[in-house]
């Protein structure tokens, strides 16, 4: 197949409260280039522990954790990571304080960002936060992936913003792909996104016992291609 085969993987992990041994050996046989961490650490020692959550998979921190309030973006070796930043989105009184992390990365020539968020359970917090996510992303130039927690489906206005203008790497999914809960899926929460320019070949929701265990979110994994240069 022409064009850099990428690998990546969107998972929400539930802070790291279910089976870590489960989490650990699942991520390590998927073998992803990239995994976009929803909850992940965002408080005390939180450096440390994501940099253990990384070497637990054989990956490396891209961007993330504190600074973009739980969402995570781990690379392997392959990747190669320019440039990153984080966003953070209006704290509403009461609520918890979200955000997105952004990674610029190339993998063997192929360029691409790759941005990760977990909006609000709140519907009336959540399309302000998808709107403040989607104007980020409109920034990024070249081949993009997005991938995260959205807190509702496809039907939703939250949803529809971010999608606008990306593939949804879904597309191909036979059937309707659910990721919440992990135990006895019936909502789809979790979304992976890329800019037209970006090949998807194949879409995956990992539903193994071993998935189960790990969180209570069924992890999504895409195979993508993207232009070699």
């Amino acid at each position: 197949m022409a064009g850099v085969p990428l690998r990546v993987l969107s998972y929400n992990v539930h802070g790291l409260r279910d089976d870590r041994a489960a989490l650990t050996g699942l991520v390590r046989e998927l073998a992803p280039d990239v995994v976009i961490v929803q909850e992940a650490p965002r408080r005390f020692r939180w450096r440390h522990k994501c940099a253990a959550l990384a070497d637990d998979f054989g990956m490396v921190v891209a961007a993330g954790g504190l600074p973009s309030l739980g969402n995570l973006l781990l690379v392997s070796l392959r990747v190669r990571v320019h440039d990153t930043w984080c966003l953070r989105y209006p704290l509403t009184p009461g609520r918890h304080l979200r955000g997105a992390a952004f990674a610029s990365c190339s993998v063997h020539g192929g360029r691409f960002t790759v941005s990760g968020s977990h909006l609000a359970t709140d519907p009336a917090e959540r399309p302000d936060q998808a709107a403040l996510w989607k104007q980020a992303l409109s920034e990024v130039e070249g081949p993009l992936v997005a991938g995260g927690d959205l807190n509702e489906g496809p039907g939703g206005g939250a949803w529809r913003t971010v999608a606008d203008g990306l593939v949804d790497t879904a597309a191909s999914a036979r059937g309707t792909p659910l990721t919440f809960p992990a135990t006895l899926p019936r909502l789809r929460l979790d979304a992976l996104f890329v800019s037209p320019d970006v090949e998807v070949s194949r879409y995956e929701v990992v539903e193994s016992e071993a998935a189960r265990r790990a969180s209570d979110h069924l992890p999504v994994v895409a195979d993508l291609v993207l232009a070699g240069t």
